[in-house]
């Protein structure tokens, strides 16, 4: 009995040490620790797209390093396409992509763009100089296997195997077609995930992007590849999946392998796509957890368009209201904040908006966060400060103006997507003894991002003459983001309907009105009208409605300023509280029972309500 006791204490000692040895390595593996709180850095697309260089790189990381470190910002990230010597704005080069790459099959930084990589040394200079700052590096990759490794047949690193072996062309990217899916399960493809990430990993990288991954397909296999290709290396590598909106059904299994993943598609300076982003945030609140993180995409402030694929240079369309929007609703949602402009040229209400202390504390440590109410015009969430017991309370004001009035139109389409015969729908109406003329697209309800639209061979008849509107002036033009163009596409690339190039058009974005004054003696306007290549090549897509207009289209104006009321009871405030403005730092006094900012059209007010004496 005495031997039997001996035995099993030294057992039970054994699984105790076995126990403790296990429980750092564990805890070690979980990644959901490496991002406790939003990710917070700088991103190159919004300004650069694919084209960005080192020096341009290292601008931003000497601005961050200066002006955002001490605040939290501290990523650095190289998004698409660093790896190819001859990319473009608008648009990427398929024509004759010059492509780098390893005798494995894996891609490396083009080296006329980021000469510190000369030498196989790859982006490790530049990751130790984003380091040297005290920031972090990261950098975005497509999902799959190169083309050219497949057409070239490389082998995958550390196996008998080749890249024809674990390649299939199903389900390719429709709007990039540098990559194959990989088929999982096949030898060899979780080797190619685990060369790639070993190869990021020995350059120092901490973040990587991966597109084509989540939306409209969610290619589960794929992201838990990759998952294990970062597991191994032992690097603390946070992992972001793009583009959105993933997929909700997918959410759980997203919320487990990922430390971000993209709600919604590309995101611009777009009041539309600004609002969107209320119901989109209403349904992926359940769904956040400590390092786990839905993501609202960029923001799309300060200097954009520098050389990118939408629009061109330019500060954010967005007021400075919707601005305080924008960082108001990503705060209280707790959103990673990612900077899309080029942080050199910021203006000093730009660094403002990043540098709220206030602001970024709602980010960082509120709690229990969810929507008061979402109505039409208003919306309200709140959130609780844990350590003091405090609330969080942020209101917005969406009231706007109805853009197109539809029982006002003399003509209108069905709704038009790239499964629509031709990707457009011809027009020939009659516009006798009209002086204006309002050419409308909308969205086609679907909240799409891509809605790029064209307006093709837009033409004023009469018996005797006609007149192009390409050759007018128009008095006015509006579009969702960036300007109306004449004889492009919004995005500055070629007008392409249906695969067919035209030299005469006009490219919008929804929401949008172009107007004209008609000349006198036209009785008629023709055209065809369709979604853009653009568009139209896109995974996700887009849905447009096209409305011809003879009287203006646009409903009554809302007022410039609205009260927003809160009923304090309902967030169990039953005495006094003391209502502090976040933004201006302003103590606002006390208040019982109501609270009611006045915000201005397309705002939004951020409070602390301090509860007790």
């Amino acid at each position: 009995m005495k031997h039997f006791l001996v035995i099993l204490l030294l057992l039970c000692s054994f699984a105790k040490l076995q126990g403790q040895s296990q429980h750092p390595s564990a805890k070690q593996k979980d990644f959901h620790s490496w991002a406790s709180t939003p990710p917070m850095g700088w991103n190159s697309w919004d300004c650069f797209g694919p084209t960005v260089t080192e020096p341009e790189v290292k601008a931003n990381a000497d601005y961050m390093a200066r002006n955002l470190k001490s605040f939290g910002w501290e990523y650095i990230i190289v998004d698409i396409r660093w790896f190819v010597s001859n990319d473009k704005a608008h648009g990427y080069n398929e024509t004759d992509p010059q492509y780098n790459i390893d005798e494995y099959g894996r891609f490396l930084p083009a080296v006329n763009r980021f000469p510190s990589a000369a030498d196989g040394k790859g982006f490790k200079p530049l990751a130790d100089y984003c380091h040297s700052k005290g920031l972090k590096f990261g950098i975005h990759i497509m999902r799959g296997i190169p083309v050219v490794a497949v057409k070239n047949n490389l082998p995958i690193k550390g196996t008998q195997v080749t890249a024809r072996d674990i390649y299939s062309p199903e389900d390719q990217c429709k709007w990039l077609k540098d990559m194959y899916t990989i088929i999982p399960g096949k030898e060899g493809s979780q080797e190619y995930y685990n060369s790639i990430v070993e190869l990021y990993a020995s350059w120092g990288v901490d973040f990587i992007k991966v597109d084509d991954l989540s939306s409209p397909i969610y290619f589960e296999g794929e992201v838990e590849m990759i998952r294990k290709a970062i597991d191994r290396t032992g690097r603390k590598i946070i992992l972001s999946t793009s583009p959105g909106e993933t997929p909700v059904a997918h959410a759980s299994h997203v919320q487990q392998h990922a430390n971000m993943w993209r709600t919604v598609g590309d995101f611009w300076d777009s009041w539309d796509q600004l609002k969107e982003h209320f119901e989109v945030f209403d349904r992926w609140n359940a769904w956040r957890k400590e390092g786990a993180w839905p993501d609202g995409d960029m923001l799309p402030l300060g200097k954009l368009g520098v050389r990118a694929e939408r629009g061109d240079p330019r500060m954010t369309n967005f007021t400075r209201d919707e601005q305080y929007t924008l960082m108001t609703l990503w705060s209280i949602f707790k959103s990673p904040l990612m900077f899309g402009g080029n942080l050199p040229e910021n203006d000093p209400f730009t660094l403002s908006l990043l540098t709220n202390k206030n602001v970024l504390k709602v980010l960082k440590e509120s709690t229990n966060n969810k929507p008061l109410f979402n109505e039409p015009d208003k919306a309200a969430w709140i959130a609780d400060d844990k350590g003091t017991g405090d609330k969080y309370l942020a209101v917005f004001n969406k009231a706007d103006q109805v853009m197109a009035v539809e029982e006002r139109a003399i003509w209108k389409s069905e709704i038009i997507s790239r499964d629509t015969p031709g990707q457009g729908q011809a027009i020939d109406i009659d516009i006798t003894g009209a002086r204006k003329l309002y050419l409308v697209v909308l969205n086609g309800k679907d909240n799409s991002d891509w809605d790029h639209a064209d307006w093709i061979k837009p033409v004023l008849y009469s018996d005797k003459k006609e007149l192009s509107l390409t050759d007018l002036t128009w008095t006015s033009a509006t579009s969702g983001w960036e300007k109306p163009k004449v004889n492009k596409a919004v995005s500055g690339s070629d007008l392409i309907v249906n695969k067919v190039k035209y030299t005469s058009g006009i490219g919008v974005h929804s929401n949008s009105i172009v107007a004209y004054d008609i000349p006198e003696g036209f009785t008629r306007f023709k055209a065809l009208v369709g979604i853009d290549n653009a568009a139209a090549t896109q995974n996700a897509g887009a849905t447009v409605q096209f409305l011809v207009f003879t009287q203006d289209p646009s409903g009554d104006a809302p007022g410039a300023i609205a009260k927003i009321p809160v009923d304090l009871k309902t967030l169990g405030i039953n005495s006094s509280c003391t209502i502090t403005d976040l933004w201006s730092g302003k103590v606002l006094g006390k208040f019982s029972n109501e609270f009611a900012p006045e915000i201005n059209r397309h705002g939004a007010g951020l409070y602390r309500i301090h509860i007790g004496k």
